[in-house]
């Protein structure tokens, strides 16, 4: 049987420091003006195709963005609480619960997807199958947009703002994951790999991809 105990790891830590990450990414977009590019290139290029997911949205920061750039856009996150703090800070916008391992939507029903630092907690193991349900559920030509921390050895925190947890922080190759996202049946767009700033450790990698236009 396939251990999928990372899904509940990650559901609790997130649940147990909801409030204390609200304020450490707090400001974090605008002075950004790379990820800012990435996500306005996103938006541009399938935003007026149809109904756009974040999955991994947590506390709905850039579904919030995306919306402001003109998006049909809504948010998915496995924690509760994330979910929470992310409909009392954005009422208008439509957040769920769920898993990107396997997505309550239908095939090829969305013009796009967003996994922007969410990928980093699936094992190696499991990406494949995430990047598979990600192709299912875009149409045809639909763009998909990563963000992860760049490197190739995981993170382990036991601890966060002073709460008990057990999350695990993958960083990803940039050249590995684009890979990966040819495998699943995504032709790249663009990759963007932007240095350390303040206190971060490692590059940040982004990955714009597009599913192969004709029959999914």
């Amino acid at each position: 049987m396939t251990d999928m105990s990372f899904l509940d790891d990650t559901r609790a830590g997130y649940d147990a420091i909801a409030a204390d990450y609200v304020e450490m990414v707090r400001g974090d977009l605008p002075r950004s003006p790379l990820e800012r590019a990435m996500l306005g290139a996103f938006a541009e290029v399938a935003g007026g195709g149809g109904p756009v997911a974040e999955v991994g949205c947590g506390t709905g920061r850039i579904t919030a963005h995306l919306r402001e750039l003109g998006v049909d856009v809504f948010g998915i996150d496995l924690s509760p609480e994330m979910l929470a703090l992310a409909r009392e800070a954005h009422p208008g916008l439509r957040f769920e619960e769920g898993s990107m391992t396997a997505l309550d939507l239908p095939d090829g029903g969305l013009a796009g997807l967003v996994s922007w630092y969410s990928l980093i907690h699936i094992p190696p193991e499991h990406r494949p199958n995430v990047l598979a349900e990600f192709h299912r559920v875009l149409a045809p030509g639909g763009h998909l947009l990563l963000a992860f921390q760049v490197g190739d050895e995981p993170r382990v925190y036991t601890e966060a703002f002073g709460h008990p947890v057990s999350l695990v922080f993958h960083r990803l190759p940039v050249d590995g994951t684009a890979d990966l996202l040819r495998k699943a049946g995504f032709e790249m767009t663009a990759r963007l790999v932007r240095e350390p700033r303040d206190s971060e450790t490692n590059a940040q990698g982004f990955l714009l991809a597009r599913k192969e236009p004709g029959p999914a």
